[in-house]
C-alpha cells in the first residue's frame, strides 16, 4: 500500500477546521434562535429539554469550540511531525550517498561480482 499526501494537506485542513469550528458555534446560538418561536408549543418533559438545552447553549458551543480547538492542535502537531520526518529521511539519505563509492571501478567490480554469482 502507498500513502502519498501533499505537503500542505495537512496545513489546510488545520485551516479548515478552525474556521469551521468557529462557525459550529455560530450555528448552534442560530438553532436556538431559530427555534424560539417554538418555544411555547413545547409542554412537559420536551418545554423542559428546550429550555435546558437553551439556558446551556454557550456551553454547548464554547465545548464544540474546545474540541475542534483540539483536533486543530492534533492536525498541527501531525504536520509537524510528519515535516520532521521528511526532513530526518532526506538528511540520512543525504549521509548515505555521501559514504558511497560511485568510482566507476568499484561499480564495475560490484556489477560484475553479482552478474557471476
Amino acid at each position: 500500500m502507498k500513502f502519498a499526501m501533499e505537503e500542505q494537506t495537512l496545513v489546510r485542513l488545520g485551516q479548515r477546521t478552525q474556521s469551521e469550528s468557529e462557525d459550529l458555534g455560530t450555528l448552534v446560538r442560530a438553532l436556538v434562535e431559530s427555534a424560539e418561536p417554538l418555544e411555547g408549543v413545547f409542554n412537559g418533559q420536551a418545554k423542559a429539554r428546550f429550555n435546558e438545552f437553551k439556558g446551556k447553549t454557550d456551553e454547548i458551543a464554547t465545548a464544540l469550540n474546545n474540541a475542534l480547538h483540539g483536533i486543530v492542535g492534533s492536525i498541527s502537531g501531525q504536520n509537524r511531525a510528519f515535516a520532521t520526518a521528511s526532513e530526518e529521511g532526506a538528511a540520512a539519505h543525504d549521509a548515505a550517498q555521501g559514504s558511497a563509492d560511485f568510482s566507476g571501478e568499484a561499480v564495475l567490480a560490484r556489477i560484475s561480482g553479482q552478474a557471476g554469482a
